[in-house]
Formats: structure tokens, sequence, C-alpha cells
């Protein structure tokens, strides 16, 4: 079981933090009372630059679910198709050969599914497995790469595909004036990433997985999620969440890596979902791991906000391309999201 490349794609459409800010800002001015605490918030998010699917000036503009969602299957279907193919073709592949595609996204719903419309996009096979996976939010990265890990590990033959998309910008709340959907609108962006994940007889090279664990964390159903309502998606965002982290991480992993013979002082590589600030400075605290070590992480939220599902398949890609881990190094993927649970992935290269 391997993973042996990572494709991206991107909307055009880039803003600096300040001009979402400010675009924002013209928007709530006349109903939010502490305008300077809306600028101080987004600031202190630490997010430079982020892509969204449509023009800011079309955010506010955004009504109901419906337009919502016309606008989700479109950039969707365009922007999974641009990961996927850039995915395949990093390692000659081309999308004919692959056996099982898994779609992740939490941000819009469609039937049929997106990737059912990329199979007929990047004329795929006819009998290709499906798996469309929706509401498991940021974490839906590192369980889709779990999932497509579970497949090829009984079907080593074969070739799988695991595609996040999250267009979070279609999201926004005008009318939501809540801390949660303010601290939203400063910290999600747009994006896309595709995972060729093969089994054990596939000739490609890649990070092996050597183990997969999920945590499940009883009656924390309002820590993060939607609430659907007729504009669409609204935000729940708990301030608990770094909380969280620090009550379930440290025991989590320690466990997960004494199951595989490990510690955490033979982890080389942190492949840590960027779900803000907070969040990331909890998993150092609580790790007792160094900000560099989870220094592509920082560097994602900074180039471009939170992706959700997608944000830790960016970081991964990172890790592969920039770190370039030597053999027999360790990593550990992480990411935590909505139900509220988390999931772990062993790497070694």
């Amino acid at each position: 079981m391997k993973i042996t490349s990572v494709g991206t794609a991107f909307p055009k459409h880039a803003y600096t933090q300040r001009q979402l800010t400010e675009a924002l800002l013209h928007v709530w001015e006349k109903k939010y009372f502490n305008v300077e605490r809306l600028r101080l918030l987004h600031q202190n998010l630490l997010v430079g630059t982020r892509r969204f699917c449509i023009p800011l000036e079309e955010i506010a503009e955004l009504k109901g679910l419906e337009s919502r969602t016309s606008h989700y299957i479109t950039h969707a279907v365009n922007l999974g198709e641009e990961a996927v193919f850039n995915a395949l073709k990093r390692v000659g592949l081309w999308p004919d050969q692959v056996d099982h595609l898994f779609f992740t996204s939490v941000t819009g719903i469609a039937t049929p599914s997106i990737d059912a419309r990329l199979v007929n996009r990047l004329k795929m096979k006819s009998n290709i497995r499906r798996t469309p996976i929706f509401g498991l939010g940021c974490l839906g990265g590192a369980a889709g790469i779990a999932r497509a890990m579970d497949y090829v590990k009984a079907y080593p033959d074969h070739i799988a595909v695991l595609l996040s998309v999250e267009l979070c910008s279609l999201t926004i709340q005008k009318n939501d004036l809540t801390i949660p959907n303010i601290v939203g609108t400063g910290l999600f962006g747009d994006g896309a990433a595709a995972v060729v994940v093969v089994g054990a007889n596939v000739q490609l090279e890649g990070p092996q997985a050597i183990a997969t664990h999920s945590a499940f964390y009883p009656d924390t159903e309002r820590i993060m999620g939607w609430d659907i309502v007729d504009e669409g998606f609204k935000i729940i965002l708990s301030p608990n969440v770094p909380k969280v982290v620090k009550d379930h991480a440290k025991t989590d992993v320690h466990a997960f890596l004494e199951a595989a013979g490990l510690s955490l002082e033979q982890i080389s590589h942190y492949i840590c979902h960027p779900g803000g600030p907070k969040v990331l400075e909890a998993l150092q605290d609580t790790l007792g791991v160094s900000a560099e070590k989870l220094k592509l992480s920082w560097q994602t939220l900074k180039e471009m906000g939170n992706l959700s599902s997608t944000s830790v398949l960016l970081v991964l890609k990172e890790t592969m391309e920039r770190f370039q881990p030597k053999s027999g190094e360790y990593g550990l993927l992480m990411a935590m999201g909505p139900g509220f649970c988390s999931e772990w992935v062993l790497l070694q290269w």
C-alpha cells in the first residue's frame, strides 16, 4: 500500500486577507457593532492569501442553497478533473487505469455525486468503483487516504484515487454575525487535491502505509459542522476545538504508535491538517514538538487558509516534494473533524 503522488488544482481568484476583510466589512459595517474586533479576528488567524471559486464581489450576492449548489457542481467538477489528471500524470497513469475513485467534500452536495460526473469527464472505465464521502469535513483527507489504503490492501493489484474538493467560499453567510461565521470567513478557502494510492503489487514508488487509526469522541456533535438552513450551510465552530485536541491527541497518538512498535521520537515528518493557529499550537504543546516540525502546516495555512479536507493533502504533497524524506523515515499524517473525531495514518518511506 503506497502513496505515489499528489496533484492539486486551485481557482484563479486569489485575494489577500486584507482584501477579504475589507470586502466583508463593507457588507457588515452597518450591522456589526465592533468593526475593529472583526479586523483583529481575521488578523489573528495568520492567513495571508486565499483562493475563491467565484469573484469576491459575487460572494455577497449568493442567495439560497440552489445558487450555491449550482456553483459548487460546476467548479467542483472542473477543479476535480484538473487535480485527478495532475496526480495521475505525475506517475505516468491514465484515468482509465483507476480501479476505485474515492471522493470527499463537505462544502456542497450533488446527486449524481461529483465523482460520477468525473467518470464521464475523464473517460474512466465503466466498471470503476466509487465511494463518495460527505460530512467528514477537515477529517476527510486523512480518512479518505485511510479508506483508500483499506481498499488496495484487499486488492493489491489495484489503483485507487482519493479526490478532495472543498469550496468553502460558497458557504459564507453574509447575514450571520456570530463569531463562528466571522472566524470562518477569515479562515477557509477553496481548492482541490487528488492522491494516487496503489496496492503492493503495483510497480510504483512512494511511502507505504504502515497503519491507520480512527477515534470517535462521544457527545461532541456541536464542536464542528454545519446547520443546513435555507441560505445554505451555516457553520458550527466551537472555541473548544483546541481543548479537544489537548484532551485527546497525546493519548491517541501514543497508543497508536505504541501499537506499531514506535514512539514520537521516531517520527521525522508531521503531516498535520492546518485547522488554525490555536489548533496547531495545541498540537505542538500536546505532542511536545516544535513549530519547525509543523512548518509545512503553518505555511499552508498562511498561503491558502484552511481548505477543510484538502489541506492535509497539500501538506502531504509539500512533505513528499520539498522534504524528500529518506528511506526508512516515518511520517504521521493526522486530522480532526466533525463527529468530533480524529484520523491517523502512519507512513514509512
